[in-house]
């Protein structure tokens, strides 16, 4: 049977997701925001949780463990290079490493750059990729503890998935990121495309993601850093696609 996945909102602007193994009831929490909404979250569902999956270890991403963990005696896998920075960790994990949900498994992705030892998980079997805060809808994470380098590297093993694969990432940025998406490539009919699919979603309420990594591929101006066309529009024909990641994300810093 399918992994089955619920998304919900917490705090500002942070996504939580729950993914469920249907043939052995586990369900693992990717990452824990806060504990009142993954709670409500697991009461809609009527699944138990049974792990947490954490990307990296800034608090809006793991706030809610302690109670979790004390509450549901779940399972935390954290990645390795974050283990001094994460509280309660019972499993970490690193390049290659892999993770079983009940009969679900995924594969770990190294993604450092928005923080140094930041974890994707990807689920290949059900096509489905947690990639925490490393790229967003239409957009990246900020380069906090790694270096330009390293994100783009890392945007590089995302978008070397198979181009059906879902994207769930940890925050509803959509609508700017495709405003600053907009002054790069503003013909981009990708680009356009999804603006005009986002903005219809915003309205009703329904979240921007998840998206496909074929959708961010032609729209998401992070990921076309080694596009020429991209390179010219920011004045850096003919150079690295790392030097030209590193200027759209410091406009993108200061958009």
């Amino acid at each position: 049977m399918a992994a089955q996945t619920h998304l919900f909102r917490c705090r500002s602007d942070n996504y939580g997701v729950l993914i469920h193994d249907p043939a052995t009831g586990a369900t693992a929490a990717i990452d824990a925001p806060e504990t009142s909404t993954v709670e409500a979250a697991l009461k809609a569902t009527g699944w138990n949780l049974t792990d947490i999956l954490v990307t990296h270890h800034h608090a809006d991403h793991t706030d809610g463990i302690a109670d979790l963990k004390a509450k549901y005696k779940c399972r935390v896998v954290a990645p390795h290079a974050e283990l001094s920075k994460i509280k309660l960790v019972d499993e970490t994990v690193r390049e290659g490493d892999k993770v079983s949900v009940g009969n679900l498994s995924a594969n770990v992705i190294e993604t450092p750059g928005h923080t140094a030892g930041h974890i994707t998980y990807w689920f290949h079997a059900d096509k489905l990729a947690f990639a925490g805060d490393t790229i967003f809808s239409i957009g990246c994470g900020r380069v906090i503890e790694g270096t330009m380098e390293q994100m783009w590297n890392s945007l590089e093993k995302l978008r070397d998935l198979p181009g059906e694969t879902l994207v769930y990432c940890g925050h509803e940025y959509t609508l700017a990121n495709i405003k600053f998406a907009k002054t790069i490539e503003p013909e981009n009919k990708a680009l356009l495309a999804r603006a005009a699919q986002a903005e219809k979603q915003i309205a009703v309420g329904e979240p921007t993601i998840p998206t496909t990594m074929e959708e961010e591929k032609a729209a998401n101006v992070f990921l076309r850093a080694d596009v020429p066309s991209v390179a010219a529009a920011v004045g850096l024909a003919g150079k690295s696609p790392a030097e030209v990641f590193a200027e759209i994300r410091t406009r993108k810093n200061k958009f």
